[in-house]
């Protein structure tokens, strides 16, 4: 796969900075285009990739300002996790304003991965707890690694989820065994976490990256407007009724087949279906 010079990396804020002990400050996010997939790296590995607000703000604003290149994108953490989940330190003292506001900033930065540019395939590896399980649940095709496990621990802290992990991942393994993990704390493996719905492809360990650039590749090959409807139209439909949804399907067929890339796809399918028939008679 070949690979372009793009190259981004969205610094620490001051804040952060200063808790830093060497002189080189690592980035929070790394971004690398290679071939028209943006690889998207979360770099704070020594708190597990916690999610800081700086962290969500820098999310949001790499999934808002892709390279116009991008046409798939992946998400992944440095070290031993993938995301451990919110960092307790930045809501222990908030007043019941400030949470609504700080649940609605990360809404808000997770909107731009489920509902943005380009479909997102993310790897999981290692703990991918609360938050971390919220932000992976936003994104469209999830990968596991066999180290990776999943925990919804704000029960037993007194909290709730505030990162739209009670619309997301109760869509993805019902509200039942959402009200499991957050009511007893219980841990599900790898294994047990794909049995549910929370992953697409369950791979070895160090795998994933592999996988997920492959499956990026292959959606970026797609007809643009055919991805957008997939992410964008497909899950308003799953929240209509069956006849509004079947009506919103219609429209959005049309607009699909009627695009200038799908006419173009199709002419060239067409075509060479009908050279082969020549050929073969």
């Amino acid at each position: 796969m070949r690979h372009h010079q793009t190259f981004r990396e969205v610094p620490r804020t001051s804040a952060e900075s200063e808790t830093m002990t060497d002189n080189q400050t690592p980035p929070l996010l790394k971004l690398e285009m290679i071939g028209a997939v943006a690889r998207i790296t979360m770099c704070r590995a020594a708190k597990r990739n916690a999610l800081s607000d700086s962290l969500v703000a820098a999310l949001r604003d790499t999934f808002d300002n892709l390279p116009p290149e991008a046409r798939a994108a992946v998400l992944t953490g440095e070290g031993s996790a993938f995301c451990a989940g919110l960092d307790l330190s930045e809501v222990r003292e908030n007043n019941t304003t400030e949470g609504v506001l700080h649940s609605r900033m990360w809404h808000a930065a997770f909107e731009k991965i489920a509902f943005g540019r380009v479909p997102v395939v993310v790897v999981m590896h290692g703990a991918v707890v609360g938050g971390g399980l919220e932000l992976a649940s936003a994104c469209h095709i999830r990968v596991a690694e066999e180290s990776a496990f999943y925990a919804l621990p704000e029960g037993s802290r007194g909290l709730f989820v505030g990162g739209g992990g009670s619309a997301r991942i109760s869509r993805l393994i019902g509200v039942s065994a959402m009200t499991d993990l957050m009511l007893t704390g219980r841990v599900l493996s790898a294994a047990e976490g794909h049995a549910a719905g929370v992953s697409q492809y369950l791979v070895g360990e160090g795998e994933g990256l592999d996988k997920a650039m492959g499956l990026a590749a292959r959606i970026a090959s797609n007809a643009p407007m055919t991805n957008y409807g997939v992410m964008h139209v497909l899950p308003r439909i799953a929240d209509q009724s069956i006849q509004d949804g079947m009506m919103t399907e219609a429209l959005m067929a049309a607009v699909a087949s009627s695009d200038p890339d799908t006419r173009g796809r199709l002419a060239a399918f067409l075509d060479a279906k009908a050279n082969k028939v020549r050929s073969a008679g």
